[in-house]
């Protein structure tokens, strides 16, 4: 990453956190990051599935639920930039040699997953991905990308997601650090973001049958 890193972000234990979610994700992710400190020292990247017409509402609304500064994702943005990314409606983004990102269009509703993938390449075991509520799998993949080069993920327990489908599917991955209710994944954070062990209070039972079924 970037050499030129506040010492905060310099100290902090991982380069970039991903959040992926889609129906019932706008709550959850009001309810997350205004939960985070203003000091928070990772960057985040949100993939929330959404329509474009609301884009700007959208990047609108977060900024008056968080203390962190609150942008859209431009092409060619460091990974690296501080605060919030939201990634623009229907698109994802890989990351190129220079650490930066590159927009492009998605057919179809897979925007966390290319995301995902090229993020556990780029930063290794310093890859946090948290995965919210949603139906389907998106994220599912790019769980298991994380896992593969030592990153961590954070899942929501499905049984406090509006929709299960995200959550559920990347649990099926095996490939899952935490399982913890919405209103903890703040706390895990901070805790990882800062001193990784801290976040193993926070750790819940493995899932159930019934919170694996979509």
């Amino acid at each position: 990453m970037s050499a030129g890193a506040p010492t905060a972000r310099a100290a902090a234990r991982f380069d970039v956190v991903v959040i992926a979610a889609s129906l019932g994700g706008p709550a959850a992710l009001r309810a997350v990051l205004a939960a985070l400190p203003a000091d928070f020292p990772v960057p985040l990247l949100v993939v929330q599935h959404r329509t474009p017409m609301i884009d700007d509402q959208f990047v609108h609304a977060l900024r008056y639920r968080t203390r962190l500064p609150v942008r859209a994702v431009a092409d060619g943005d460091p990974v690296d930039t501080p605060g919030i990314g939201v990634l623009p409606a229907r698109q994802t983004a890989t990351v190129d040699a220079a650490g930066r990102l590159r927009l492009r269009t998605v057919d179809g509703y897979r925007t966390a997953d290319p995301l995902l993938a090229d993020i556990a390449v780029y930063c290794g075991p310093r890859a946090l991905c948290v995965v919210l509520t949603g139906r389907l799998d998106d994220a599912a993949a790019g769980v298991r990308a994380v896992r593969r080069h030592g990153g961590r993920t954070i899942v929501q327990q499905p049984s406090t997601a509006q929709a299960p489908g995200m959550p559920a599917a990347a649990l099926a991955t095996g490939c899952v650090d935490l399982t913890v209710p919405l209103s903890r994944i703040p706390a895990c954070l901070v805790a990882l973001a800062m001193a990784p062990d801290a976040a193993e209070p926070f750790r819940v039972a493995a899932p159930s049958p019934a919170d694996l079924a979509v």
